[in-house]
């Protein structure tokens, strides 16, 4: 069972689009709101799988259920889909797990699945259509507490990444962490590392020498952002480098460094709350 966030008017915890699923036995999986509406969705689950067809509900603002309130003062509609299509879930966890976009439509009456390259999330016709975008994703290259400290950052908030490292302490701070990890035998790009328009390609090393032909490698790929630790000065004397290196004026300003919204962060978490608050801030920015 699908449940999906149809309408929003007003404040609302979660956003149009989002989904949960009710799981056989009573298990769940998301949320729709911070605790207020999910028990009675359960409950209102169980009537759409015995009649076969979505269900339509209203919370908050303007609804009949008068004794469920919304903490924001909104108003929210939700779709409960019974028994979604196991091909069409199986072929969107596929893209998804292949990192490409893709929208899901929803029909209002039946309850029918299809997947389709574009569309964006809300009503067309008595179909709803969730759009779904790759995860923003971190690859974080690097040497020492910096490195490590930013990949269990990211981790901790959730994000997918990985950490390179020739360091086998960085490595091993970085899967203590749950950080996925991967040994960096030179100062290469891995010939099979992938970054897309949804990955951040960051690095931390204090011999800055690593960093030239990593970062040559990385603008020869769409990410959103690419930035390497270090001063002005050593941002300076990189850039003279990448441009002996034949990169482009245009490439370059792709570039950040110094990295992090705040100026000189001296310490590893300081620096590395600054730098993902950064990586974060571009991502919403550039978000269409």
């Amino acid at each position: 069972m699908l449940a999906v966030i149809t309408g929003v008017e007003g404040p609302s915890y979660r956003p149009l689009g989002a989904v949960m699923a009710f799981l056989p036995g009573g298990g769940r999986a998301g949320t729709l709101s911070s605790g207020c509406v999910e028990a009675d969705l359960a409950l209102h689950a169980d009537r759409a799988l015995a009649g076969r067809a979505p269900v339509a509900l209203r919370y908050g603002r303007g609804s009949p259920f008068a004794d469920i309130q919304l903490p924001c003062g909104g108003g929210l509609d939700i779709l409960l889909v019974p028994r979604p299509d196991p091909a069409v879930m199986a072929a969107l966890m596929d893209r998804r797990a292949a990192r490409l976009p893709v929208t899901l439509a929803v029909g209002g009456e039946t309850g029918a699945l299809a997947l389709s390259e574009s569309g964006e999330t809300g009503w067309k016709e008595d179909s709803f259509l969730i759009r779904f975008e790759p995860a923003l994703r971190l690859v974080v290259f690097g040497k020492g507490p910096e490195a490590a400290t930013f990949a269990a950052l990211v981790q901790s908030a959730g994000y997918p990444n990985l950490l390179l490292s020739p360091d086998g302490e960085t490595l091993e701070a970085g899967r203590a962490a749950g950080c996925d990890t991967r040994h960096l035998t030179g100062a290469s790009w891995p010939a099979d590392l992938a970054a897309d328009r949804w990955t951040a390609v960051t690095l931390f090393f204090h011999d800055h020498d690593w960093e030239p032909p990593i970062l040559a490698a990385a603008l020869g790929t769409p990410a959103f952002y690419i930035g390497a630790q270090g001063s002005r000065r050593a941002r300076d004397l990189r850039l003279i480098e990448m441009q002996a290196l034949g990169a482009a004026p245009a490439d370059l300003e792709r570039l950040r460094g110094p990295v992090g919204l705040i100026p000189s962060a001296r310490d590893a978490g300081t620096l590395a709350v600054s730098v993902l608050a950064e990586v974060l801030a571009e991502a919403m920015r550039q978000r269409p």
